[in-house]
């Protein structure tokens, strides 16, 4: 339904020269928006998402841990990697971490989240188990918590896209 909707408003704004468009041009742009969605579709194997994603209160709750426990961990991790490197007390590695995680949405969330915090990177996923390889800057166990590694980022991604 994306892919048809973007390709039908995609060729309305190409056509348009600031007159109204003809009748055929909406034609035109149903016949081609549809052959685009359908040879998408066929060739997706993506997982398709229900309208959960559409809730106003996920959004909401999106939003305060974006603009709440997301960017107090974003300071607190900026200052934890400046005192670092200005001291030198980095012991960087890469650690597996089980999140536990099931569906690609709260993955997605999670690995974006512990890539956008400064001192950690997430190197790679197993979808199928939900384990994440995670670049960490100050590896103290070699088998870490998740919540050692990332903190309650993965409570706020089971909560918000699961």
């Amino acid at each position: 339904m994306f892919v048809f909707v973007l390709s039908f408003l995609m060729y309305l704004l190409l056509v348009w020269s600031g007159e109204p468009i003809p009748a055929f041009e909406y034609g035109i742009a149903l016949i081609i928006s549809t052959v685009l969605a359908l040879s998408v579709r066929s060739r997706s194997n993506a997982r398709h998402f229900g309208w959960s994603g559409l809730n106003p209160m996920r959004w909401l709750g999106f939003l305060y841990f974006m603009f709440g426990p997301f960017i107090v961990a974003m300071v607190k991790s900026n200052i934890d990697v400046a005192i670092r490197i200005i001291t030198g007390n980095i012991k960087p590695g890469i650690v597996k971490v089980d999140t536990g995680l099931t569906g690609d949405m709260s993955k997605t969330l999670l690995a974006n989240a512990i890539t956008l915090t400064p001192g950690t990177l997430t190197v790679d996923v197993e979808e199928d188990s939900g384990v994440f390889y995670v670049h960490w800057i100050n590896v103290t166990d070699k088998d870490p918590s998740g919540e050692a590694v990332y903190g309650s980022f993965g409570d706020w991604a089971r909560r918000l896209a699961e």
